[in-house]
């Protein structure tokens, strides 16, 4: 049976991969701060389908975080078949306003634990000639986006970073994918301290479910990237490429201030 280290497992888009993994009969290494969720999660997958479930609790901002998330399943005596770098979160605001350690904790875990976590268990697949990973971005990634300029910036890493893994990488028949989504049904807006006036301010939104159940499909078949959203989110990404970029900021920077 094979097993997948999820990150920010807790909650969101985290907890709908673990749930459509555990359905799949897949062991699952769940990785979170917050330690309550993910024990009662793991104790509710492990009595509904019977699976393996290991909980490391770990903030992944912290110094040397990811280095201890990968000794913990070496302890485990486990092997990773799939590694979703789910965890990360925004911040709304003017940069130059924001608080400073805020910002720098968004690339600490959107970026820095990501690529660590990556390093470590990349390597293992290789070896073993198998092996996938799935990075959460957003289509965020695909222009600059004021008051949003840290986290849009760390997703367009995770873009350029994933999709240069997925050509490095398939030779040895290690799959690495890029997940887009758009809007999505979950807590982010709140967390990220968005206007109550732009965060109802989208119409369609996708659920955590859809974006496990797209991500996993396109995994299958070895795409580098996926967009997940309706018609209006796939038309903006492309958009995004094509209108002067001047003319870009300058929509983006109405719509986005309050």
């Amino acid at each position: 049976m094979p097993t997948a280290l999820i990150t920010g497992a807790s909650s969101g888009i985290g907890k709908a991969f673990a749930q459509e993994l555990a359905a799949r009969q897949t062991n699952l290494v769940l990785v979170s701060r917050s330690e309550e969720k993910l024990n009662q999660l793991a104790k509710q997958l492990q009595e509904k389908y019977k699976i393996q479930v290991d909980v490391i609790v770990k903030d992944l901002t912290e110094p040397n975080a990811p280095a201890a998330v990968f000794d913990a399943t070496k302890v485990k005596g486990l092997t990773i078949d799939l590694l979703i770098n789910n965890a990360g979160f925004g911040d709304y605001g003017d940069f130059a306003e924001s608080d400073r350690e805020r910002q720098t904790k968004i690339i600490q875990l959107n970026i820095l634990a990501l690529v660590d976590l990556t390093h470590h268990f990349l390597p293992l697949m290789r070896q073993r000639r198998s092996g996938s990973i799935i990075n959460l971005s957003s289509i965020t990634a695909f222009q600059p986006m004021p008051y949003l300029s840290v986290y849009a910036a760390s997703k367009a890493f995770i873009v350029s970073f994933s999709q240069a893994l997925w050509a490095e990488n398939r030779s040895y028949g290690v799959r690495v994918l890029v997940a887009c989504p758009g809007p999505i049904e979950t807590n982010f807006f709140a967390e990220a301290n968005f206007p109550p006036a732009l965060a109802g301010s989208t119409n369609q939104m996708s659920t955590s479910e859809e974006v496990a159940r797209e991500s996993l499909k396109a995994l299958e078949n070895w795409q580098p990237n996926v967009i997940i959203g309706d018609f209006t989110t796939q038309i903006r990404t492309v958009l995004a490429r094509i209108v002067p970029r001047k003319i870009l900021l300058e929509m983006l920077v109405r719509k986005f201030k309050v």
